[in-house]
């Protein structure tokens, strides 16, 4: 039974609502106001939220802040009910992640059509998430992403829950594990996906450059600057703005982007008045940010901004059954791109090489192979001859002999008890397990992911 929670100040509005859905088979509960609605949503995470705007104590849109801002209710449907459909309301609302807009008097009909539009939407991205396939995602090929994993499916599945609040995502992970295209399978399944997604590699451009491109700058800013131009923020309104490789930004940089996060204000380059900002943040780095804020690298306070919500990417070597789907999907794709009508097939023994094969670069270093490996083949199948030397060694033995291989399975396995038992003793605080083992909380976590080892929770 769906559950539907009511928030609304006027008595018998909330009573004729709760007795249709109860009449309709929901579980309806209400809430008189926005403090008592906050609490019953985290006591039981609702499946839709119906909420007034004008209420005493909080409005709606405080109250849908609230709700955005908890991971529990983070995904959770919000319709607004209001009096009076104003534009500046209306704005405000779906800028803060609202679903839609019932304007008083509105029909039960209104609604049930409302309620049962969003648990379908709902459920059909998280069909799409728990089929491995995310509709509009451009990753290896027009289908979306594979995700075959248990490992990434536990991350996109975080993913979708977080891409219904309006809060900033950071994307962890190693160099090359598709970190760009969990950030736009985030946007696809926001309110946002009609607006503009841009993204931009804070690590490809030198500091005045990228200042230029994240803030936009006035004519006659600099040498060069012969007409004004907007930046990425004032291009992304209403959208996602993806900001790669942010581990890299200068500190100078750093500071102006906090400005933005906090006050949704940017001041071009060479401007004097600041232009308001619609966007959503999503960052990604493969850089131990925390190592960093701690060596003064990188903003603690624009840490905190950034992370609203933290997702972890897997590294490839976790997630060892998507490797020869992955191969399969750039066989396709290189081959439209070469022009070649027929794809060839993995042998045996080829996939035998990628299976045990660690992959260091990833997701982007199984696309260099398999590119390398098509160019060296000439008809007929991908076989072990046309993969690369270091990928052939690590097929079924460890470079070093079958001794070296048979070693270092004794070390992994002795390495995830260690995890376990330290995680254990420190009753499943991550910090101090962290620090017990002597290395930071971020390679922890990264363990614990390569390991596909739960996160633990800490014991009460």
């Amino acid at each position: 039974m769906k559950r539907v929670l009511v928030i609304e100040d006027d008595a018998p509005i909330r009573a004729n609502i709760l007795e249709l859905l109860e009449a309709e088979g929901f579980d309806g509960v209400g809430a008189e106001d926005g403090k008592a609605g906050i609490a019953a949503a985290l006591a039981a995470v609702p499946d839709v939220i119906l909420c007034d705007i004008r209420m005493p104590v909080m409005d709606g849109h405080q109250v849908l802040r609230a709700i955005r801002d908890y991971p529990e209710t983070a995904a959770v449907p919000f319709i607004f009910l209001t009096a009076r459909a104003e534009r500046e309301d209306v704005r405000e609302g779906m800028r803060l992640g609202a679903d839609d807009y019932l304007t008083k008097p509105f029909s039960m009909r209104e609604v049930l059509d409302s309620i049962e539009t969003r648990l379908n939407r709902r459920e059909s991205l998280a069909a799409a998430f728990a089929s491995s396939r995310v509709p509009g995602v451009p990753s290896t090929s027009a289908s979306g992403p594979i995700v075959d994993s248990a490992a990434l499916r536990a991350v996109y599945q975080d993913a979708l829950r977080a891409a219904r609040s309006n809060m900033s995502v950071l994307l962890l992970g190693e160099t090359g594990v598709g970190k760009d295209v969990l950030a736009h399978a985030i946007h696809k399944a926001s309110p946002r996906a009609q607006a503009p997604f841009i993204p931009l590699n804070c690590a490809a451009l030198p500091e005045t450059l990228l200042e230029s491109e994240l803030f936009g700058h006035e004519k006659g800013a600099f040498t060069g600057a012969v007409g004004a131009r907007e930046g990425l923020f004032e291009a992304a309104h209403g959208g996602t703005v993806f900001l790669d490789e942010v581990g890299d930004l200068p500190l100078t940089t750093q500071a102006k982007l906090l400005r933005v996060l906090e006050e949704r204000r940017v001041l071009r380059v060479g401007g004097r008045a600041p232009r308001d900002v619609d966007v959503r943040f999503v960052a990604a780095t493969n850089k131990d940010l925390e190592d960093a804020t701690e060596s003064g690298a990188f903003r603690k306070d624009l840490f905190f901004r950034v992370g609203g919500i933290v997702l972890t990417v897997p590294p490839l070597r976790s997630r060892v059954e998507e490797v020869v789907p992955l191969a399969r999907r750039f066989a396709e794709n290189i081959c439209r791109q070469l022009g070649r009508s027929s794809v060839p097939e993995l042998t045996e023994g080829a996939r035998a090489h990628l299976e045990a094969y660690r992959w260091p670069g990833n997701v982007r270093e199984l696309r260099n192979v398999i590119e390398q490996s098509i160019a060296l083949q000439e008809g007929g199948p991908i076989e072990a001859a046309h993969l690369p030397e270091n990928v052939r060694s690590a097929s079924g033995h460890h470079p070093g002999g079958p001794e070296m291989a048979v070693l270092a399975d004794q070390m992994r396995t002795l390495e995830k008890q260690r995890i376990i038992d330290t995680l254990d003793r420190c009753g499943g605080n991550q910090t101090r397990a962290a620090e017990a083992l002597g290395v930071s909380r971020r390679t922890l976590l990264n363990r614990l992911d390569a390991f596909g080892l739960p996160r633990p929770r800490k014991k009460d």
